[in-house]
C-alpha cells in the first residue's frame, strides 16, 4: 500500500528492491497514470490563454507582464496545489478517501452537537462544491483532448476541420475502456505520463537556455509586484492563470485510489519540476520572439518534434480526462453512502485499494455530456472561462472545510487556523472574483451545472428523509412484531419452507413480512431476515461471514442474519445461507428452495407540503436509477418475490 511508512522495509545496498517496494513503485506509476493526467497537461493551453487576444480582458504582451505571469503560474500552483493539496488537505483523508465529500463525512462525524448547525450549513457548502467538481469532471476531458487535437493546426493549417470528429473518437474509446479498471488504466497510461513530464521538462530546460533571465520569475517578489502595480491587468489575468491549477482537486479525490504517499511523491519528485519547467521555458520563449505567444508550448520545439509532441499530447490530454472520471467515481459512491444520491451499481476493480472502483451510469453521464460540450463549444478557449470557474469554486470550498475539520477533528489552535484560512483563502477568493468577471463568457456553464447537481443531492437527502421516516413507521419495530406472532397477533398459519426477508438492519421489521402476515396470514416454517453489510476489507473470511441473531425467541423458526462481504465480493446471500448451521436457525434451512422477498417502496405524489412539487417529482424520477436489488445480492429470479407499497412523498 502506499501510505505504510518506507523505513519499515529498507533495501540494502547491492540488493534488488524487495516486494514492497516494488510495489510502491508500481503505485506511484499507476498514480501518475491517473490522477496527474489533469494538472500535468496544463501547460499546453495556460500562457497561451493568459495571453489570448480574443480575452474579453487580454493582458498586453511585454516583457514586465511575461515575467509577473509566469511568477504567479509559479506561486498559484505551490500555494494552492503544494501546500493547500498536498501538504495539508490531503493529511484529512476518511478512511484513506479523499474529496470534498470525505470532508463532508468528517464534518459530520466531529463536530459534536455544540457544532451541528455550523457543519449543517458547511455540509450544504461543501455539497454544492462536489457539484462543482461534477461540472469539472465534464469540461475537462472535452477541453483537454481538444487543446492537444488542437496542436494539428500548428503543424497543418488544413486539420483544422478534423480538430472536433478527431476528439469525440478519442473520448468515446476513453470512456469505453473506463470499464477495465483504474489500475489497468493506470498501468497503460503511467509510462506515457513519464514520457510527457520527461519530454516538457526537457523541452522547458531548452527554452530556458536560450533566455536564462526567466529563472528570476521564481522570486515572488516579481508575482507580488505584478500584481501591486499591474492590478488592473493582472486580476484579470487571473481568470486565465487558474488553469496552471487545474487537476489539483483531482489530486485529492483520487486519493482513494492510490493512498497519499504515492500522490505525494509523484507531484514532488516528478510533476512539479516537469511542469515549473516547462512553463519558465515557454515564457522564455515569448521574451525572445513576442509572436510565439500564439501557442508557446508547440512552438518551444523543433518543427521536425510538433507531431510527435501532437500525439503525445493528446495521449496526456486523454489521461487528464482519467482524473477527474476516476475522481467522479469517488465522489457519486461517496455521495451515495451519505445518502445524497440513490443507491447505484458500483464495481470494484481492485483487491488492493477500496477506493478503486468504476461506476457504469455515472460513467455514461459523463460520456454525453463530454461529448455534448465538444460539439456546442468546437475549441479549448472557448471552454477556458467555463473551466476556471468550476475549479477556483472546488478549491475555496474544500479550502474552507479543510479548516473546520481542522479545528474539530485535530483540535488545531484558533490562532493557527485564522493565520493559515486568512491567507490560503484570500489567495482562493482572489482566483474566484477574477472568474466572476467571466460568466457572461462560459463561467455560467459550471455553476448552471453545480446547480443542477447541487438541487438533485440535495432533494435525493430530503427525500430520503421523508421516505425512512414515514416507511419506519409502516415498518415499526421488528422485536415487537415478533413478539405479537408468538402471540397469534395476527393469527397466520405456519406453511413448510424457507422465506428469506433482506432488510436494512434488526430495528424494523420487513415490509413484505409485516404484509405476508397481515394480509395473507401466512409465515412460513423458518424466516430468516437477512441485512447485508459491506465491510472496508477486499474479502470477508468465511468464518466471519455471519452473525445471527434469534431475536429474543429460540423457537419460533424466526432469525435475523447479518451477511457481511468484502467490498471485492459481490454479496452472494444464498452462498451465505448455505453456510449456516441448523443448530444456528432453528432448523435445517431449505435455500435451494428458499422464496426470496424483497419489501419495494413505490413513490406517489402526495398532498402533504413536504418539498415543493417540482421537487417531489425530482425525487421520484431519481429513485429510478436506483441498482437492481435481486441483481445485486445475486437472488435466484424465479424465486424472489417483491411486494410494493406505497409512501406519499
Amino acid at each position: 500500500m502506499a501510505d505504510q511508512n518506507p523505513a519499515a522495509d529498507p533495501v540494502a545496498p547491492g540488493h534488488a528492491p524487495s516486494g514492497r517496494e516494488a510495489v510502491r513503485l508500481a503505485v506511484v506509476i499507476g498514480a501518475l497514470g491517473v490522477v496527474f493526467g489533469d494538472i500535468g497537461t496544463s501547460p499546453i493551453y495556460t500562457l497561451q490563454t493568459v495571453f489570448s487576444p480574443s480575452d474579453p480582458h487580454p493582458v498586453p504582451v511585454s516583457t514586465d507582464n511575461v515575467y509577473g505571469v509566469v511568477s504567479l503560474i509559479f506561486w498559484s500552483v505551490m500555494i494552492i496545489v503544494t501546500v493547500t493539496y498536498v501538504l495539508l488537505a490531503m493529511r484529512a483523508d476518511n478512511d484513506g478517501e479523499g474529496g470534498i465529500m470525505a470532508l463532508i463525512t468528517q464534518l459530520r462525524r466531529w463536530s459534536g452537537q455544540r457544532g451541528a448547525r455550523t457543519a449543517l450549513v458547511l455540509s450544504g457548502v461543501g455539497i454544492f462544491g462536489a457539484s462543482l467538481f461534477f461540472g469539472d469532471s465534464m469540461i475537462t476531458p472535452a477541453i483537454s483532448v481538444l487543446s492537444a487535437v488542437e496542436g494539428l493546426k500548428i503543424v497543418q493549417p488544413s486539420f483544422d476541420e478534423l480538430v472536433v470528429p478527431i476528439t469525440a473518437v478519442i473520448i468515446v474509446v476513453l470512456f469505453l475502456f473506463q470499464r477495465k479498471g483504474t489500475a489497468t488504466v493506470g498501468r497503460l497510461f503511467g509510462p506515457v505520463m513519464i514520457l510527457w513530464f520527461v519530454t516538457i521538462g526537457a523541452f522547458g530546460i531548452g527554452g530556458i537556455a536560450g533566455q536564462p533571465e526567466i529563472l528570476k520569475a521564481l522570486l515572488p517578489t516579481y508575482a507580488l509586484g505584478f500584481l501591486a502595480g499591474h492590478f488592473g491587468i493582472a486580476f484579470f489575468a487571473l481568470a486565465a492563470i487558474v488553469l496552471a491549477v487545474t487537476g489539483a482537486e483531482a489530486l485529492y479525490a483520487d486519493m482513494g485510489h492510490f493512498g497519499r504517499r504515492a500522490i505525494t511523491r509523484g507531484w514532488l519528485f516528478l510533476v512539479l519540476p516537469a511542469c515549473v519547467l516547462s512553463y519558465l521555458g515557454q515564457g522564455a520563449l515569448i521574451l525572445k520572439d513576442q509572436a510565439n505567444v500564439s501557442s508557446p508550448f508547440f512552438l518551444l520545439v523543433p518543427s521536425w518534434a510538433r507531431l510527435p509532441l501532437v500525439l503525445l499530447a493528446t495521449a496526456a490530454t486523454v489521461i487528464a480526462s482519467q482524473a477527474v472520471i476516476t475522481g467522479a467515481y469517488s465522489v457519486t459512491a461517496q455521495a451515495a453512502r451519505l445518502g445524497y444520491l440513490p443507491r447505484l451499481r458500483i464495481r470494484h476493480t481492485s483487491e488492493s485499494n477500496i477506493g478503486q472502483i468504476y461506476v457504469p451510469w455515472i460513467n455514461w453521464l459523463l460520456l454525453v455530456s463530454v461529448l455534448t460540450l465538444v460539439f456546442a463549444f468546437r475549441s479549448s478557449a472557448a471552454l477556458a472561462y467555463a473551466f476556471g470557474m468550476a475549479v477556483t469554486g472546488t478549491i475555496t470550498i474544500m479550502t474552507l472545510l479543510f479548516f473546520y475539520v481542522a479545528r474539530v477533528k485535530w483540535g488545531t489552535p484558533k490562532w493557527l487556523i485564522g493565520l493559515g484560512a486568512a491567507v490560503l483563502l484570500s489567495v482562493d477568493l482572489l482566483f474566484v472574483a477574477a472568474n466572476l468577471t467571466k460568466l457572461i463568457h462560459g463561467a455560467w456553464l459550471p455553476l448552471l451545472i453545480a446547480l443542477t447537481v447541487f438541487t438533485v443531492m440535495i432533494t435525493w437527502q430530503r427525500g430520503r428523509q421523508i421516505v425512512t421516516a414515514e416507511r419506519e413507521q409502516h415498518e415499526g419495530s421488528l422485536r415487537e412484531f415478533i413478539d405479537d406472532l408468538e402471540n397469534d397477533k395476527p393469527v397466520t398459519q405456519r406453511v413448510p419452507g424457507t422465506a428469506v426477508f433482506l432488510n436494512r438492519g434488526k430495528v424494523t421489521a420487513p415490509l413484505a413480512m409485516r404484509a405476508n402476515a397481515e394480509h395473507n396470514h401466512v409465515r412460513h416454517e423458518h424466516v430468516v431476515i437477512v441485512s447485508i453489510e459491506t465491510e472496508p476489507v477486499p474479502r470477508v473470511p468465511e468464518s466471519e461471514r455471519t452473525v445471527v441473531d434469534d431475536l429474543g425467541h429460540a423457537h419460533d423458526g424466526i432469525t435475523h442474519v447479518s451477511a457481511r462481504f468484502g467490498y471485492m465480493e459481490r454479496p452472494d446471500v444464498p452462498a451465505a445461507l448455505r453456510s449456516l448451521e441448523p443448530k444456528e436457525t432453528e432448523g435445517r434451512l431449505q435455500v435451494d428452495d428458499a422464496s426470496y422477498f424483497l419489501s419495494k417502496i413505490e413513490l406517489q405524489l402526495g398532498e402533504a407540503k413536504t418539498m415543493a412539487g417540482w421537487r417531489k417529482r425530482l425525487f421520484i424520477a431519481t429513485s429510478f436509477i436506483t441498482a437492481d436489488a435481486a441483481e445485486q445480492f445475486a437472488l435466484p429470479r424465479d424465486r424472489t418475490v417483491v411486494m410494493g407499497s406505497h409512501i406519499e412523498v
